[in-house]
């Protein structure tokens, strides 16, 4: 179309869209637009539209420089006008955790439960005295509430929701003991721990003790000490480091597997940015950094990467071989803790 409006005819065929549609992959341009390309068949003749849509990664850049367009004209951007577009790009890049719930509202929140369980946890006696925030100001406060969409966050459904599973259906953690070493066997127990967070992980708290049985193991012919198959340590450290690092944009649950010889622990999600297989665990990165900061807060995990590290400190304690990591998968993390008579 030409700038008076009239029609330029070209004859736009499947041969001109495809063309067209292979400027996407153009490699001059970082990162790759999302385009459409379309044919319009008017009275005049055809015409050939392609859409592109505005990048969600800002900056875009072309052979290496980004252009603005300021009022009808366009031209390089300076280091300032680049800096304010890769805060755009950080802003679109939050964690999942951090975005807004968008269907949720502050009554679909236990608020009593971040009131007196968490606030006191996170702020100081005092402060929380002076405050005269309202309480979607102070959950806004601690990333658990959004202003631009009036929406409690994701990492705010989890923790505190009524029901955090009609928004995140694959937020519980299934728990199956076998009477065998494969999942062939017999089921002795089955259980499944779900609701909000900061209940599952007291529950969680309590159950795990129950996994370990001691029993009496002669150090000399005149003294006894009691032995356990698995340190609580062990797989405490492991199931939280399952529920804080897992995706939860899958609909599938954390597994805590119970076999005669070992304890499987699934969790749904590869390894996360600049943990790979080649430096885990010595290098952690968090994919839930609204969860893992509630956690430590709660007291359940500390912010240091130790989990796995403690883990293995235990098992060696305890006299257990070292617990093995399956990490290849891009989809789910499998823990593995030996039993000391394996």
């Amino acid at each position: 179309v030409q700038d008076g409006g009239a029609l330029d005819g070209l004859e736009v065929t499947d041969r001109t869209l495809l063309r067209l549609g292979d400027l996407r992959s153009n490699v001059n341009l970082e990162p790759l637009p999302a385009m459409t390309v379309q044919k319009h068949a008017l009275s005049e003749g055809d015409v050939a539209v392609v859409e592109v849509l505005p990048s969600d990664l800002p900056p875009v850049r072309y052979k290496g420089r980004v252009w603005i367009r300021v009022g009808p004209s366009r031209r390089a951007a300076n280091q300032q006008e680049e800096r304010l577009l890769g805060e755009r790009r950080i802003s679109a890049l939050q964690s999942f955790d951090a975005r807004p719930c968008l269907d949720a509202a502050a009554e679909d929140l236990a608020l009593g439960q971040f009131v007196n369980t968490y606030l006191p946890a996170a702020v100081a006696p005092d402060i929380i005295e002076e405050n005269d925030r309202s309480l979607v100001e102070q959950l806004a406060s601690l990333r658990f509430y959004d202003y631009r969409t009036d929406t409690p966050t994701n990492a705010a459904i989890l923790l505190f929701g009524k029901d955090p599973l009609r928004w995140l259906p694959g937020a519980w953690i299934q728990f199956v003991r076998w009477d065998g070493d494969t999942m062939g066997a017999d089921v002795l127990e089955q259980r499944q721990f779900s609701g909000d967070l900061v209940t599952v992980l007291r529950e969680l708290d309590a159950f795990v003790p129950t996994l370990v049985h001691s029993h009496p193991v002669s150090d000399s012919a005149l003294r006894e000490r009691n032995a356990t198959d698995f340190p609580i340590i062990a797989i405490r450290e492991l199931l939280l480091n399952a529920v804080m690092h897992r995706t939860y944009e899958s609909n599938a649950p954390v597994h805590l597997y119970w076999f005669t010889d070992r304890i499987e622990i699934q969790s749904p999600g590869g390894l996360y940015g600049m943990a790979s297989p080649e430096n885990f665990p010595s290098r952690t990165d968090y994919r839930n950094p609204v969860v893992a900061e509630a956690m430590a807060t709660l007291g359940y995990v500390n912010r240091f990467g130790r989990g796995v590290v403690r883990a293995q400190e235990a098992l060696l304690q305890n006299g257990n071989p070292p617990a093995a990591f399956e990490l290849a998968d891009p989809a789910s993390v499998l823990s593995v803790i030996p039993s000391k008579t394996t």
